[in-house]
């Protein structure tokens, strides 16, 4: 498309949002990388919720959770997911729509390695999403953990990755007068070719 220039140029989605995040590491003031994910529950109710994007893969954008919180609830019952990531900073965002599939193999034990031990812990602590009474009730589960799990526990079973699969992807400027800039990649499968087009603001 002869308009799509400057920071909307380029053939690969996934490489432009990759350039886009870096960007934003060296402007934003905490977590470039924050997602707004969107899920549906079994009633069709929406639901949203902040998580960190961990990965921008070749094909796909890839984050780690607890797979028996709500969130994986719906995306498992779906199969499909959605996410804004916005950066004040820059006066940008991305919106992806796409098929979900799990990580729960060696990169998702490798990204759960490089984190912090109290963070290992607190992954095989928490009930995620689950009530509970107190937090020094959680705290307690975080000590008992500590002294069954040792310095080095493995990657909890219920713990892993999600791998979105766009199907559609927005790239979103800011623009002078609220003529915002927007193009649209759209394709009906992953392995299909995209389609481009600019939208209205």
């Amino acid at each position: 498309m002869s308009d799509r220039t400057g920071i909307f140029a380029g053939d690969d989605p996934f490489e432009i949002a990759r350039r886009w995040l870096a960007e934003a590491e060296t402007s934003e003031i905490n977590d470039p990388n924050a997602i707004a994910l969107s899920t549906v529950d079994s009633d069709g109710m929406p639901n949203a919720r902040m998580v960190l994007l961990k990965d921008i893969e070749q094909g796909a954008f890839v984050f780690y959770t607890n797979y028996g919180s709500a969130k994986s609830r719906e995306i498992e019952s779906a199969g499909k997911a959605a996410f804004v990531m916005h950066w004040k900073s820059l006066r940008r965002q991305i919106r992806v729509r796409g098929t979900v599939s799990r990580e729960e193999g060696a990169q998702a034990d490798a990204y759960y390695a490089s984190r912090s031990l109290k963070s290992r812990l607190g992954a095989w602590a928490s009930d995620q999403s689950q009530p509970l009474s107190s937090r020094s009730t959680l705290m307690a589960e975080v000590a008992k953990i500590t002294a069954q799990k040792g310095p080095n526990p493995a990657r909890p079973p219920f713990w892993g990755g999600f791998r979105i699969q766009p199907t559609e992807i927005e790239f979103w400027a800011d623009g002078a007068f609220r003529l915002h800039d927007r193009f649209r990649w759209t394709r009906s499968s992953p392995d299909t070719p995209w389609k481009i087009i600019r939208l209205n603001p």
